[in-house]
């Protein structure tokens, strides 16, 4: 039996979560689940947005599945998502991006795996504020280059966090058979940060000379995955460029409603869904439950529950090829979110 931390969430989060748990339980995944809360409904009930409870079960755990948590956008407070992801070095975000049968997209043969730093970058969030003494300090040491009106972030990639990642990168492409490896940054322009994620990544590089290697710039790459995304297998990146590039190739085949995700670090991992909170439709049973099953599909196999992981997908893939009893955002007559949940049991 693996004891697991759940996380609902917050908007959607509960519903999807309870979806999964009830899909689970009867593939009869070996789960014990310990429930805690984080973000705003933990803000509420415990007046604080990590409670003390739910670290210690993430410390305690150390695998945990997470339904959506809301970030306010521009002020408020900061991502809780980051904020778990830097406490616990989780430095490997994976999200794998295939298409599924069932579910529409503009390009076929898409089998992408994203791998980004996951704990340093402009995430790291030393910010300053429009008018701070710091902002004043440096615009007296750039000579005027960082202008008195501006609010400022300090962007920080390291050698060891970058060697770290592509080590992951690598390893990861020789456990599952894959054989390219594509790392993405902006180095022409930002010569020492991405300059140094690179260099770093080629020392790695160097040592697996049976996988192939080479790098695109952010830009360009956003532009031939568009074109042709099937010429990508693996692709690796700093924090902020792969948040951005993750949401793309998720838009590739179906959205951020169709993809999973992992922060994976050294001896700890949280499951997540990488979509939103949606709190438009919170409490309305009208939300697709399918990137958090798959992530959950991700833990088992983490777990070396493999054989019931295959199980779920199985079922997962039969409904959404069948396209009838799937949710209102697959199929303009679909099902609530429990009865989605329903027709992949039935398919197990």
């Amino acid at each position: 039996m693996h004891r697991v931390t759940l996380i609902p969430g917050d908007g959607i989060g509960p519903e999807i979560t309870a979806a999964v748990q009830e899909i689970l339980a009867k593939a009869k995944a070996p789960i014990e689940w310990d429930v805690v809360l984080a973000g705003e409904v933990a803000l509420e009930k415990e007046g604080d947005l990590l409670p003390l409870t739910t670290l210690q079960s993430l410390s305690q755990n150390k695998v945990a599945l997470k339904g959506p948590i809301t970030t306010p956008i521009g002020s408020g407070f900061r991502s809780i998502n980051v904020s778990l992801r830097q406490k616990f070095s989780l430095y490997a975000c994976v999200r794998p991006y295939k298409n599924i049968p069932g579910v529409a997209s503009r390009y076929e043969n898409v089998d992408i795996v994203v791998v980004r730093e996951n704990t340093e970058d402009l995430y790291k969030g030393i910010e300053f504020a429009l008018g701070s003494p710091e902002v004043a300090m440096l615009t007296e040491m750039s000579k005027g280059l960082v202008p008195t009106d501006a609010a400022v972030s300090i962007k920080a990639i390291s050698g060891s966090a970058s060697r770290r990642i592509a080590q992951y990168a690598f390893e990861y492409a020789k456990a599952s058979g894959r054989k390219k490896v594509t790392a993405s940054a902006k180095a022409n322009i930002m010569k020492f940060t991405d300059g140094l994620f690179y260099e770093s990544v080629r020392s790695i590089a160097s040592q697996y000379p049976e996988i192939e290697y080479n790098e695109v710039l952010v830009d360009a790459l956003c532009m031939k995955l568009v074109q042709d995304p099937t010429q990508y297998d693996i692709l690796l990146m700093p924090n902020l460029y792969g948040d951005i590039v993750s949401d793309l190739v998720a838009g590739l085949v179906g959205g951020l409603g169709m993809a999973p995700g992992a922060n994976i670090g050294k001896n700890m991992a949280i499951f997540e869904a990488t979509h939103g909170s949606a709190p438009d439709i919170a409490g309305k049973n009208l939300a697709n439950p399918t990137g958090l099953l798959l992530s959950a599909i991700m833990m088992l196999e983490y777990l070396g529950e493999k054989e019931i992981a295959s199980n779920i997908d199985r079922a997962l893939n039969t409904v959404l090829a069948d396209g009838k009893q799937v949710t209102k955002d697959l199929n303009s007559k679909g099902v609530s979110t429990s009865k989605m949940a329903e027709a992949i049991i039935a398919a197990l």
